[in-house]
C-alpha cells in the first residue's frame, strides 16, 4: 500500500466550515485556548491549583472537537473565573 500523500486541498469539513461560520469560531476559540493555556501557566498558584485549571481546559478543548459554541460559552466562563481570582480546589 502506498504512503498516504500530503495534500493542501481543502476538505468537506473545511470547505463546511467556511459556509457557516465556524472557521472564524474555530479560530477565534483556538487563540482564547492557547492564551488561557500560557495564563494558567504563567499564575503563582500551587501545582494542585494550576492542574486543575489545565484539566478544566483540557476538558473545554475536548468539547470543541464536538460542539464549537459550547466550548466557547465555557471558554468564557472559565477565562471570566480566572479574571475574577476564582480557582478550583487544589487537586491532590
Amino acid at each position: 500500500m502506498p504512503p498516504a500523500q500530503a495534500t493542501t486541498r481543502p476538505r468537506w469539513h473545511n470547505l463546511c466550515m467556511e459556509h457557516d461560520g465556524q472557521l472564524e469560531l474555530y479560530t477565534a476559540v483556538a487563540g482564547q485556548l492557547k492564551e488561557a493555556h500560557a495564563r494558567v501557566r504563567a499564575l503563582q498558584v500551587p501545582e494542585g491549583v494550576r492542574m486543575a485549571l489545565t484539566r478544566k481546559l483540557l476538558v473545554i478543548t475536548a468539547v470543541a472537537k464536538h460542539d464549537l459554541a459550547d466550548a466557547a460559552r465555557r471558554l468564557e466562563g472559565f477565562t471570566t473565573d480566572l479574571d475574577e481570582g476564582r480557582m478550583p480546589a487544589e487537586e491532590r
